[in-house]
């Protein structure tokens, strides 16, 4: 399949709004070809800036899936890597390579044509995540949460303009400042706090310790992704690693079982 079929069949509510203003020459020439009707096209949403779904950006009902879920990270990428005011080679060797483990070369290529149409444009960063917020279940905003950060760590330095835009996403995502506290320690420090990490307090009781990882186990396990294919699992994999990390961290200081 193509990468433009793959988009029509798979965007659904990105294709308008904010993330379509963003996008619309790109998702413009995408869609000019006619034969994306042969694989239900793309809902009839409108490609052009502004999107048939104003600013809300409930042009197209319907799941997240991952050509949504593929071009809300483009737009936010944008917005992180022009957040300290220059565009690093790093941060784009970064989301390149992202997109090729998880969308294979040819569809990492496409991908990366509209990361230069959104650094070209300015990002409406709050109408964006509302955007995405409206439409994206909370499981995997947290996954897009975590991918954002790790453009941030890309260069060995999290410049301090970068985390303060990425926590105003957090919140703008719905995303609880524990929620997101937890997802960015591991990206300040390479032994990151399990209390953080954990979303508990430093005087919690083992009992509460254990709850709360049976809580974050849950939310973050890789079956709430699984939907969008294998790569997006292996990301949400990784997240819960970590709080499986944390975990076990806090049972050997503790010396609970």
């Amino acid at each position: 399949m193509s990468y433009t079929k793959w988009i029509g069949g798979a965007v659904g509510w990105a294709l308008g709004g904010p993330i379509g203003g963003v996008l619309g020459y790109w998702l413009g020439k995408m869609f000019s070809d006619d034969s994306l009707a042969m694989d239900g096209g793309a809902g009839g949403g409108h490609h052009g800036r502004g999107g048939r779904g104003g600013r809300g950006g409930r042009s197209t009902a319907g799941p997240t899936r991952a050509g949504d879920f593929a071009l809300s990270m483009v737009v936010l990428s944008a917005a992180v890597m022009q957040a300290d005011e220059r565009v690093l080679k790093s941060e784009l060797d970064y989301v390149k390579q992202f997109f090729r483990t998880n969308f294979g070369q040819a569809q990492a290529e496409q991908l990366t044509l509209a990361l230069r149409e959104a650094l070209k444009n300015p990002v409406d960063v709050r109408g964006v995540c509302m955007q995405i917020r409206a439409h994206m279940p909370h499981a995997k905003r947290l996954l897009l949460l975590q991918y954002l950060y790790g453009i941030a760590q890309a260069d060995g330095n999290v410049d301090p303009r970068e985390v303060e835009l990425i926590r105003r996403m957090a919140a703008a995502l719905g995303i609880s400042a524990k929620d997101r506290a937890s997802i960015e320690a591991p990206f300040h420090s390479d032994k990151p706090d399990p209390y953080t990490v954990l979303e508990v307090a430093r005087d919690a009781s083992d009992t509460d310790i254990k709850k709360a990882y049976r809580r974050l186990a849950l939310k973050f396990h890789p079956d709430k992704v699984r939907d969008m294919g294998e790569a997006y699992a292996k990301q949400a994999e990784a997240r819960f690693l970590e709080v499986q990390d944390a975990y076990e961290s806090l049972k050997k200081l503790r010396g609970f079982k």
